[in-house]
């Protein structure tokens, strides 16, 4: 077979291509080039690749997804391809594919450039470009007939039903979209949409509204301002598909306002066309790339990531009050658990925040969430972003399979603050002893010392080991109730109709070497009682030995304590305080491969 692999080569298929005439499902090729293209700054690797079909050649771009064959060596010049999934599309009157799968035929070989070819370019062709969406994998459904498009006007009005085949001939993926790309169309399906936002200042009143819009290659933003988001707000539906066509500003993302991984944005213009798609399938419903519970704590503070979990808890809806505006806010704080074994909290605001109704133990899947360090790494639901109850993906069905056959009696740990810890966490702090530590004197001088220690708890303090805080964000301080239902935060001036209560408890702990006495606040405190604050003590109130017997099960269980140390003065003595800042269930693997080093040293021979 590879002793003629021109044979194999479906000869002037190009052609029949791009003018509708094909009925190769899956051409096979010849790769004669490929480049690297040039990018934004920051944006992700794109290649052109020229592909033969021994009469013409045509420029392709390769869909990133697809980079790994370049990277591998195994698309380059002179080997064979099979065609699975493209798409064609005409940029400044060039014709191009967009290649979203392709075969290497590694079994062909490969040799010099078979043939002649030419390239496919024809002045009719660019005068009159035909429908081209091409498919092999049920991407935009079947091929349409191909029709002669009419003469495009340059001023259409929006939404104005045209012919498909002549509105959106010149359909490009999202990813391919850039400032200097004229007269295309996307066909996407909107997954956001936004409230209308107003503003009032100086130069007047304005009005906007945003969508975030998904097709195969990729997420993009699209903002209409004022006259745009009169005209446009109501006909986006989020989950319909959509037809936008050009003219429609291509620009720089602003990555404050948006959490999609693209470059550009899009703003709505006086004659872009939106045109809800005929067909609403054979385009992705969501996209996401999510970040484990686990490794929350190696992303940086304000990244915006999207996220998998079981929902643990449900807290009550409260209500803030933004410091900068002065308005209320309502909010809702979740708790999210997953297989790594670890559980954060996740707030959601306003109307969701009101109107949430899960179930506990379902999964639910967040994209556009924001990072953020306060009690060592929380997430807040963006207004952009979006929840979905038990998604009907892969890592839900996982995940869901994993709680009910052992999650459900896992204990989990919580992201505990790390800030004092250096960045991010990076600094790995020496594990000890606890007779190291007081031997060494650690915390004895003016500076802090950071240290890890292997320890069971053997005692936790019940008395007074939480207090009532304010609600405000960011606050956390003390209230004081001064009548039934009103609790004061004299740092905020404001009055809460109940607290929330937190964690600073104190435990001892015990190793082979001796005890020591640490401080434990609200994070530390729900890793190592298993609810919160707010929980054992609406216990403790309806059922004292109850909440004892939480308590006592708290006891004997071997932890890594991070710590820290720092002379602090008490009654005017001076003393060494422990404080823990992170707690983790031992890697018992890790732990066991230690130990047999430090056996090993003991080997005479």
């Amino acid at each position: 077979m590879a002793n003629n692999p021109a044979s194999h080569i479906h000869q002037g298929v190009l052609r029949a291509i791009f003018e509708g005439t094909n009925t190769v499902n899956a051409p096979v090729l010849q790769c004669v080039q490929v480049k690297p293209l040039a990018g934004a700054q920051g944006g992700p690797e794109r290649f052109r690749v020229v592909f033969s079909d021994v009469s013409n050649f045509v420029q392709s771009m390769l869909a990133t997804q697809l980079n790994y064959h370049v990277h591998d060596g195994k698309l380059r010049k002179g080997v064979f391809v099979r065609l699975k999934n493209f798409q064609t599309n005409h940029v400044k009157d060039k014709k191009i594919i967009v290649v979203y799968d392709l075969e290497v035929l590694e079994e062909l070989g490969e040799c010099e450039k078979i043939g002649t070819p030419q390239p496919l370019e024809s002045k009719a062709d660019a005068v009159q470009p035909q429908s081209t969406i091409i498919h092999t994998g049920g991407f935009y459904g079947n091929n349409a007939p191909a029709a002669p498009q009419q003469q495009q006007q340059q001023s259409l009005p929006a939404r104005t039903s045209i012919s498909s085949t002549a509105a959106h001939a010149n359909i490009f993926p999202i990813e391919a979209l850039n400032p200097y790309a004229h007269k295309w169309a996307i066909k996407a399906r909107c997954t956001n949409k936004s409230a209308i936002k107003t503003w009032h200042n100086k130069g007047g009143d304005g009005r906007l509204f945003s969508v975030n819009l998904l097709d195969e290659s990729g997420e993009i933003r699209a903002t209409g301002f004022n006259l745009q988001c009169d005209a446009l707000y109501d006909v986006f539906q989020e989950g319909g598909v959509y037809y936008i066509t050009s003219p429609c500003r291509v620009q720089l993302a602003k990555k404050q306002f948006t959490n999609l991984n693209n470059d550009y944005e899009l703003m709505f213009e006086r004659d872009t066309m939106v045109e809800k798609a005929e067909e609403q399938n054979g385009v992705p419903q969501i996209r996401f790339n999510f970040t484990s519970i686990g490794d929350l704590q190696s992303v940086e503070k304000d990244t915006t990531i999207d996220t998998i979990g079981i929902l643990k808890e449900v807290g009550e809806t409260s209500q803030i009050v933004s410091k900068t505006t002065s308005k209320p806010y309502d909010k809702r704080e979740l708790t999210l658990v997953d297989n790594s074994n670890f559980s954060v909290r996740l707030t959601i605001w306003g109307a969701p925040a009101q109107s949430f109704d899960v179930q506990p133990e379902s999964v639910i899947a967040f994209k556009g969430v924001k990072v953020s360090d306060f009690g060592g790494r929380s997430l807040s639901l963006l207004s952009s972003g979006s929840m979905t109850v038990d998604p009907d993906i892969d890592e839900a069905h996982k995940l869901k399979g994993w709680y009910d056959a052992q999650g459900r009696n896992d204990s989990f740990v919580s992201h505990a603050n790390m800030a004092s810890m250096g960045a991010a966490g990076g600094r790995m702090d020496p594990v000890k002893s606890i007779v190291q530590v007081k031997e060494e004197n650690l915390g004895m001088t003016e500076n802090t010392d950071y240290f890890t220690t292997r320890a069971t708890i053997i005692y936790v303090k019940q008395d007074g080991f939480a207090y009532p805080a304010c609600l405000s964000a960011d606050c956390n301080k003390k209230v004081i109730q001064i009548d039934d239902g009103q609790w004061r935060c004299e740092k905020c001036d404001r009055t809460h109709p109940k607290p929330e209560y937190r964690y600073i408890m104190i435990v001892n702990v015990s190793d082979h070497t001796g005890q020591l006495w640490l401080s434990c606040f609200d994070d530390v405190g729900r890793s190592l009682i298993g609810m919160s604050a707010d929980q054992l003590m609406e216990l403790k109130e309806n059922d004292e030995k109850a909440s004892g017997d939480i308590f006592q099960e708290a006891t004997c269980k071997m932890w890594m304590f991070k710590c820290r140390a720092k002379m602090d003065n008490f009654q005017d003595q001076q003393r060494v305080r422990y404080q823990v800042s992170g707690v983790s269930p031992l890697n018992y693997p890790v732990e066991c491969g230690k130990l047999t080093e430090m056996i090993k040293m003991y080997d005479m021979q």
